[in-house]
């Protein structure tokens, strides 16, 4: 079930503090934010894998994921990576400055799905912000869950993020991090190579499993086929969709999929609502 927005007019913001500031890495941050409005925080919900509008006043608007587990009640957060001119700006504000938030848009992860179930989560590069509030949901319900699988995997190894985390998630009950980088530096303690490969090293029950994943759509499709191959079914594959998400409600046109809205009808498809589209080149 989405979340509802609270806001009557979805293109409005609310004000929100920036509360902590994590430099995550030389180019990726993490923020927590809370509402000016004490009223605005109480009443803020949202589903793993639902993102928000954060707007720098003055400069502009992005969508970003939302990285927290839903109940932390106090704060939310996002992690942010430096591509562009509004992501600049917005790394060089410090806790106390504002920012605008629209939100929480789109369909989230599928959790109640999941419940009982085996789940395995992929991420490529810096795709592994839409997964993060599924890895702290899970972790917080653990007795919901099966076994837990984090396989994340990174172009060089200077880009892995979250590296304390991962520390943290693999001392969970039940829990797996396995970590993969094509280009290995040599304080690299981990696998050199690819996320599918990283599939090659874990034990898959096709049949009580459920596999979240986003990043890279090269790096997905290969994920996907590798695990089609392995017997998993396709209505038990869910992505997360990147595109140019400019408004947030499917109004502006920017980020259409065919005949589906990336920020309305996702980011989270299952495969098989996407895969047509996927196995075109450029699309």
């Amino acid at each position: 079930m989405k979340a509802n927005r609270l806001q009557s007019d979805a293109y409005l913001p609310w004000v929100a503090d920036i509360i902590d500031r994590v430099q995550e890495s030389p180019t990726v941050f993490t923020w927590r934010l809370r509402f000016t409005e004490p009223d605005i925080q109480q009443r803020y919900r949202f589903e793993p894998g639902q993102f928000n509008m954060v707007y720098l006043f003055g400069v502009g608007e992005i969508p970003i994921s939302i990285v927290s587990d839903p109940d932390d009640a106090d704060c939310y957060a996002h992690t942010i990576a430096v591509v562009g001119r509004i992501t600049q700006a917005m790394a060089r504000l410090r806790p106390g400055d504002q920012v605008g938030i629209r939100g929480p848009f789109g369909q989230g992860w599928p959790m109640a799905q999941a419940q009982g179930q085996d789940v395995v989560v992929i991420t490529g590069g810096l795709g592994c912000a839409p997964v993060t509030s599924v890895i702290q949901y899970i972790l917080q319900r653990r007795d919901r869950f099966g076994a837990l699988s984090i396989l994340q995997g990174v172009k060089r190894s200077s880009e892995l993020v979250y590296r304390a985390r991962y520390s943290a998630w693999a001392a969970a009950p039940d829990t797996h991090v396995l970590l993969a980088a094509d280009q290995a530096g040599p304080q690299w303690p981990w696998y050199t190579g690819t996320v599918v490969d990283l599939l090659k090293q874990i034990e898959i029950n096709t049949e009580h499993t459920l596999v979240m994943a986003c990043g890279p759509e090269a790096m997905l499709q290969a994920a996907m086929d590798h695990l089609i191959d392995l017997g998993l079914p396709a209505n038990r594959l869910f992505l997360s969709m990147e595109r140019n998400m400019q408004c947030g409600v499917g109004h502006c046109g920017h980020c259409q999929l065919g005949g589906q809205f990336v920020c309305k009808d996702g980011p989270v498809f299952a495969y098989p609502q996407v895969q047509e589209l996927m196995a075109i080149s450029g699309y």
